[in-house]
């Protein structure tokens, strides 16, 4: 039971200790290992094996920064930041959600997930210096985009998360409809919704000056060294390319890697990026997004190690037994459980069938109703999905702000949305398991 806390509280503190996060993710899968009795040659065995989980991941993100870097080279994001700053006239708080809209949209209308974020976001850094807008505002605007719709509604990437609470809870003996599912999460959500306006209009609603940008980053690229930002037939090209990858990713079932392919083949084809940058373009791309890849790998190498040693599980059960009957006991219990097994996981998708398999049946045999066990199953996965130094969702978000160096991705991102998304899921899951 104690593996998966000592291993997982390794990880966060090193990770606070400003230790990179790779190697923070890596010494504690290592570790989990050797608490579970491994010897140290098993225990990095274990861990490399798993790292080939996320293989289709971390190659789908490399081109996607690949895809993004072009884009970037062609200056339409130009075009559509000049835009959003003249409709939105400096106000701060308005951009930010028009920020978290947008990231909305990236879940369910145009299931992208994070590949809009390395679009989008650089070319407006300046502008958020200029404007003296926390950037940690604007990491909590897309956690909260990249998270709430799919825990509530079921399509795109929510459809998939729906589905797998379905299935997994129908094969631990509870059936619920897909349909039905978003009445279980529509308090966690809400829950996220406070989060999001306690960020935006309180916590980091003042001016901030920003940072001095670091030494070792490499700001400078050809995504900005395109003079003309006025929209003409290079900006329709892309627009094209957009769409033909958009399109080929849902005829292919959802590949990232097929869609940025078709990107980038578009772009090169309509002579919007030229053969010539087309080297230095791919190296920007991979410097853009390589690094989150490296730690998915890693994070997928810590969740297997996890996993196979039976660590988990062992961590649920005790829980579970713990917990008593059908009451708000009970569920803090699980809903604590969950934050940290999602915490080393990573991914909400990815802890659903551990916590599936021991909640549904302790669910059941202490009388909680279908909706309150899909409220603490959904609950407890996509609470540690917001701050965990390894998920997409926080990331994502560093990929895009720390372009320039001036963005740490602990103390930026991962805490801000620790704070202002775990605590009111917890409440709010809590309050679900209680009154459904």
């Amino acid at each position: 039971m104690m593996i998966v806390l000592v291993s997982v509280g390794i990880m966060i503190v090193l990770s606070l200790l400003r230790v990179n996060v790779v190697l923070a993710i890596l010494t504690a899968g290592i570790s989990a290992g050797l608490l579970a009795g491994l010897n140290p040659g098993d225990a990095l065995e274990m861990l490399l094996g798993g790292m080939g989980d996320q293989a289709e991941t971390a190659m789908s993100y490399i081109l996607l920064g690949v895809f993004a870097a072009m884009i970037g080279y062609s200056g339409i994001t130009g075009v559509l930041v000049r835009n959003l700053l003249q409709l939105l006239k400096g106000k701060r708080g308005f951009l930010v959600m028009a920020i978290a809209a947008a990231a909305c949209l990236s879940q369910n209308l145009i299931p992208v997930h994070i590949a809009f974020i390395p679009i989008l976001i650089p070319p407006m850094l300046h502008v958020f210096d200029n404007m003296k807008l926390d950037r940690r505002a604007v990491a909590s605007a897309l956690t909260f985009g990249l998270k709430a719709p799919y825990m509530l509604i079921p399509v795109g990437y929510g459809y998939i998360f729906h589905e797998t609470i379905s299935e997994e809870m129908a094969s631990g003996g509870l059936d619920i409809a897909i349909g039905e599912i978003w009445k279980a999460m529509l308090l966690p959500v809400l829950g996220m919704v406070v989060g999001l306006f306690t960020a935006v209009f309180i916590t980091y609603r003042r001016p901030r000056e920003p940072k001095a940008q670091s030494d070792l980053s490499n700001a400078s690229s050809k995504t900005e060294e395109t003079p003309d930002t006025s929209f003409g037939l290079k900006q329709l090209y892309t627009i094209i390319a957009v769409l033909g990858a958009f399109i080929v990713q849902l005829l292919m079932d959802g590949s990232l890697i097929y869609g940025a392919l078709t990107g980038i083949i578009l772009l090169f084809v309509f002579q919007v990026v030229p053969f010539r940058y087309g080297d230095e373009l791919a190296g920007e791309g991979i410097r853009l997004m390589g690094m989150i890849a490296f730690v998915m790998l890693t994070a997928s190498g810590f969740a297997t190690v996890l996993k196979e040693t039976g660590a988990v599980q062992e961590l649920v059960s005790k829980a579970v037994d713990a917990g008593g009957g059908a009451g708000i006991l009970t569920a803090v219990v699980m809903l604590l459980v969950g934050l940290v097994v999602t915490m080393g996981i990573g991914t909400s998708f990815g802890t659903i069938p551990i916590l599936a398999a021991l909640f549904v049946p302790f669910c059941l045999s202490v009388g909680y109703s279908p909706l309150a066990t899909t409220a603490l199953i959904g609950s407890a996965a996509a609470m540690g999905d917001a701050g965990s130094p390894a998920s997409d969702s926080t990331l994502g978000p560093t990929s895009g702000l720390n372009v320039d160096g001036r963005h740490h991705h602990i103390w930026d991102t991962c805490v801000p949305t620790f704070l202002h998304y775990n605590i009111p899921i917890f409440l709010f899951g809590v309050a679900a398991a209680v009154v459904l």
